[in-house]
């Protein structure tokens, strides 16, 4: 029988959810947390979970969306031409299934195609197949046939993949563990804290389109008005053939990532530091992270108001922007443990000595 974090993980990574069509993975947000606070949302369609509580106000976030495309134009033959919404590298594209999304809610299977290789001169061969070389075949002959189908120009498209169990005991196969992982943590870590006596007023948040810029946490921090942030997320793992692996810091197994610096923020040193602290005294399997590229929601929500003390934790995940990712539960355990943990200790008194400078 599956375990509850499995369920949830499953739940989660298999909902339909590009940047900007998040309403499957709201959905089940909302359902996993009935009963625990009040809902809300901003006008951009993040969502917000308030557990209540006196003292500061400590944001969990996750965001919501997968990297996906939309149809961008349909043939005479019915074959679909895709944009990309967030980052894809076209080598993981090709010959994959994917799933489009009618405005009516019907899902059609397509399959990623272009012209074989056999027709192709030598010299392109060996090229990298652009996204605009490519289609996506539904098995429609004309233009009207898609539209009988239900399928038009602007429909979101995800990829298909089932959420598996590889044959190592706690690891899994899925697509969109970036940031799914993100999302069933912030409702198991949730669902805890809103039974746990605690000196602070937890806000559960779920927001849109980060993988398009973040845009979605820079108009949710408006709507939260945090004092302290705390944001989940499913990191590149970099343990795999082609890295220094002496010099790794997302490895399966080795335990929640606790991201110090990417290019989008650089975390509260006070906060990292009481995360790291929290970490070592719960004996949570953890490892540090200094990232050179990427970036997450600690990007917008530390700079909203006079500023916002940020810490990003991470599940590392392989293969990530693409079809089929892969994670350790352990790890993701292990985030959630880390979140209760920490969050329970930011009381109004710990809260103000993060930002006390003078």
């Amino acid at each position: 029988m599956a375990t509850r974090s499995e369920t949830l993980l499953k739940r989660f990574t298999e909902a339909h959810g590009p940047s900007g069509f998040e309403g499957e993975v709201r959905d089940i947000f909302t359902k996993e947390l009935a009963g625990a606070g009040k809902f809300s949302t901003d006008r951009t369609g993040s969502g917000l979970c308030d557990l209540g509580g006196k003292g500061p106000r400590v944001l969990l976030e996750a965001h919501m969306d997968e990297v996906g495309f939309r149809v961008q134009s349909i043939n005479s033959n019915g074959f679909l031409q895709l944009i990309t919404v967030g980052g894809w590298w076209p080598h993981v594209v090709l010959a994959k299934q994917l799933v489009i999304k009618t405005n009516k809610g019907k899902k059609i299977v397509g399959v990623v195609g272009s012209k074989p290789p056999h027709f192709l001169p030598e010299a392109e061969r060996k090229l990298v197949m652009t996204i605009e070389n490519m289609f996506v075949d539904i098995g429609a002959t004309s233009r009207d046939e898609v539209a009988e189908l239900g399928g038009r120009i602007g429909d979101p498209v995800a990829p298909r993949t089932a959420f598996e169990p590889l044959a190592k005991k706690g690891r899994y196969v899925a697509k969109a563990f970036d940031n799914r992982v993100g999302m069933a943590a912030l409702v198991e870590a949730g669902n805890k804290l809103a039974k746990l006596k605690r000196s602070n007023r937890v806000l559960l948040a779920a927001s849109v389109q980060e993988e398009v810029g973040l845009r979605g946490a820079q108009t949710l921090v408006q709507h939260a008005k945090p004092e302290v942030a705390v944001i989940l997320e499913g990191t590149p793992a970099d343990d795999t053939p082609g890295f220094n692996l002496d010099s790794s810091q997302g490895k399966l197994s080795e335990g929640v990532q606790i991201r110090m610096h990417d290019p989008s923020a650089i975390m509260h040193p006070a906060l990292a530091e009481l995360a790291i602290e929290t970490a070592e005294k719960e004996k949570i399997p953890h490892q540090l992270a200094m990232r050179r590229g990427g970036g997450t929601d600690a990007g917008r929500i530390h700079l909203a108001g006079e500023g916002v003390p940020c810490v990003v934790l991470g599940v590392p995940s392989r293969y990530i922007h693409s079809h089929n990712s892969i994670i350790d539960i352990a790890d993701y355990r292990a985030m959630v443990d880390l979140g209760v943990a920490l969050i329970k200790r930011l009381t109004a008194r710990q809260a103000a000595k993060l930002v006390e400078y003078l």
